[in-house]
């Protein structure tokens, strides 16, 4: 959510901005602008809707300078607009920020008092004209960067650039991740790792409530109480070679197409060395003595939590509670002893689930964390982090950092099977031996694309969509709604297949599509009385099953898609799959924007 840059360099700073922000667009934003500062003067661009209007408007406005930031907004105070537009500008000094100023109408308050008038509606303004007034009254550009800062409330990423100051940019984070990259006489911000990959691979992550002071020689770290902080510096190693589409027409199909490769490359990193056990990262996990295991995420994760819940409960005996991460810390829920809180997310940056987590900080037994990033905060914060290895993923919409996360928490599932007993060593063996076949069944899966797009260009005319589902299938199908609803704009909801009765089948007539998930499982003989029940009501039944299943139930549906047979406990991730190809094909039959769908975006970095 929003991105941020800055650099302070040997070359003009504007084409290195637009770049790094681009890197960043995965993020989701509605505006853009870049401030420089070249012969002591501030200059800045900005411009609404996408980066090729930003690039646009520097082609027949140039904005020359070595120093510079830059922003991508996604609107949270003020709709989209040139004048609500990062950089913020007042007088001497520019800003951009991540995050939100909660206590920004105090403020605003105050400096109306003093006669300083306002020209935007959003909370960063309220940044620029304090700092502004501070340099006024005779603080320097850093003293008066730090003092605006100890007067802020909320969460955010900030970068200052001055006027007159070629060689300075003052950076802080608090709830918002920043990194800082360090070059040849050269440095850098970014929010996170990805934007700089292209301009250095040695990054210091801020941390919670740090401040920082840049030149091209010079770094320097304060923490929340102003003390001189050191923080490590790494090397990263980014591929960015996964940065583009790899002759793909759009992001989503390309790790769509990925998942066979990162779910093996997830597998065969949590099996031991002979491929017959689990071996777990990091220290040692007792899961005998966990007597209940909260699991904490928001949106898809959420569903890959939810599916989890069924994985750590039937195969381990384990009593699991999943909460949703913007509700958890203000329901304050007791955490009693042998709790372990387990938190999902694949930027490891999402602030309702940090925020879960400090919550937990003193109260579970331990804190893990399920991430696609190690480097981020809920990574760093937590005892054990366990990575997906998805790989950087661009689209909004989640695909192999949901199957990933799946993959994942199944593992830690059969550990803790087999550490509590409730397996045998060889019922872990077998499972884990169709684990590593995986990657071919998905690619099998893969092959039944067609059929898949030849039923979107149908839904793509609906105005409502169900999803239904038993079991495992019930977080698949929720899962399948969303990624419907977050790049087609088409209403979809998901129930519980057996829920259908007691109010949505209400819902059902012949304008109304129903997406059946019933693998030839245990509950199949269940779905298909349900499925029935739709038919009766003149319902369109679109079934994916499997071979089996299509013999036994496929009679009166409007189309079926058959995947190939998998073990039930490796279902939900194989018919993830078919949801995500259902729901990309329907946004390309319709049009709309499939990586960067209006009104989201991919990290969650605000309340």
């Amino acid at each position: 959510m929003c991105g941020i840059v800055g650099v302070l360099g040997s070359h003009e700073a504007s084409p290195l901005l637009v770049e790094a922000l681009k890197r960043l667009e995965y993020r989701g934003y509605d505006s853009a602008g870049i401030a420089t500062v070249h012969e002591g003067k501030l200059g800045r661009r900005r411009a609404v809707g996408k980066l090729v209007n930003l690039s646009d408007t520097l082609v027949h406005n140039p904005l020359p300078g070595k120093s510079g930031i830059g922003h991508t907004r996604w609107a949270t105070h003020g709709a989209p607009s040139v004048d609500n537009a990062h950089p913020h500008q007042a007088g001497p000094v520019a800003v951009v920020h991540n995050g939100i100023i909660e206590n920004f109408r105090e403020l605003r308050e105050e400096l109306a008092a003093a006669g300083i008038k306002f020209v935007t509606e959003t909370d960063t303004e309220t940044v620029a004209l304090l700092t502004q007034m501070y340099l006024e009254q005779g603080q320097d550009p850093v003293t008066a960067a730090r003092t605006t800062l100890s007067r802020l409330d909320g969460a955010f990423a900030l970068a200052f650039l001055f006027d007159g100051e070629e060689d300075l940019i003052v950076a802080a984070r608090k709830g918002s991740p920043l990194a800082i990259g360090h070059g040849d006489g050269e440095m850098f911000v970014g929010s996170d790792a990805i934007a700089l990959a292209p301009m250095t691979d040695e990054i210091t992550y801020l941390e919670e409530g740090d401040s920082a002071v840049l030149t091209r020689t010079s770094l320097e770290i304060r923490n929340e109480s102003g003390e001189i902080a050191n923080r490590e510096k790494r090397k990263i190693q980014i591929d960015t070679a996964r940065v583009d589409k790899a002759g793909h027409k759009h992001f989503m199909s390309k790790e769509i197409a990925e998942q066979p490769t990162v779910i093996g490359e997830a597998v065969r990193h949590y099996l031991s060395t002979d491929g017959s056990g689990i071996q777990l990262p990091g220290e040692e996990l007792d899961f005998t003595k966990i007597d209940r295991l909260t699991m904490v995420a928001c949106g898809t994760a959420f569903y890959a939590c939810l599916t989890a819940k069924y994985w750590f409960e039937q195969l381990a005996g384990i009593p699991v509670e999943v909460d949703i991460a913007s509700e958890f810390r203000y329901r304050e829920p007791p955490i009693s002893k042998g709790t372990v809180a387990l938190f999902v997310s694949q930027s490891g940056e999402t602030a309702d689930t940090l925020a879960a987590l400090r919550y937990c900080e003193g109260k579970a037994d331990k804190i893990l964390s399920v991430v696609n990033v190690p480097e981020s905060s809920i990574a760093r914060e937590s005892d054990v982090a366990f990575p997906i290895l998805a790989g950087t993923e661009i689209g909004v919409a989640s695909t192999k950092a949901f199957t990933c996360q799946l993959t994942v928490l199944l593992m830690l599932a059969l550990k803790a099977a087999q550490d509590r007993g409730a397996m045998t060593e060889e019922e872990v063996s077998n499972l884990l031996i169709k684990l590593r076949a995986l990657p071919g069944t998905l690619n099998e899966t893969l092959d039944c694309e067609a059929p898949l797009a030849e039923a979107a260009r149908k839904l793509a005319e609906a105005r409502d969509i169900l999803f239904l589902g038993r079991g495992l299938m019930y977080p698949l199908a929720l899962e399948g709604a969303l990624k419907l609803k977050e790049i087609s704009y088409i209403h979809a909801e998901a129930y519980a297949s057996g829920e259908l009765k007691h109010g949505p089948i209400a819902l059902i007539d012949k304008h109304v599509p129903v997406v059946v998930l019933a693998p030839k499982d245990n509950l199949f003989d269940k779905s298909i009385s349900n499925m029935q029940e739709v038919m009766a009501r003149n319902g369109k039944v679109l079934l994916i099953t499997d071979k089996a299943g299509a013999a036994e139930g496929s009679e009166g549906a409007w189309q079926t898609v058959l995947l190939p047979e998998i073990d039930p406990v490796l279902s939900p991730i194989l018919y993830a799959l078919p949801a995500q190809l259902l729901a990309y094909h329907t946004a390309v039959a319709k049009g709309t924007d499939v990586d960067q769908p209006r009104n989201l975006a991919k990290s969650v970095t605000v309340e």
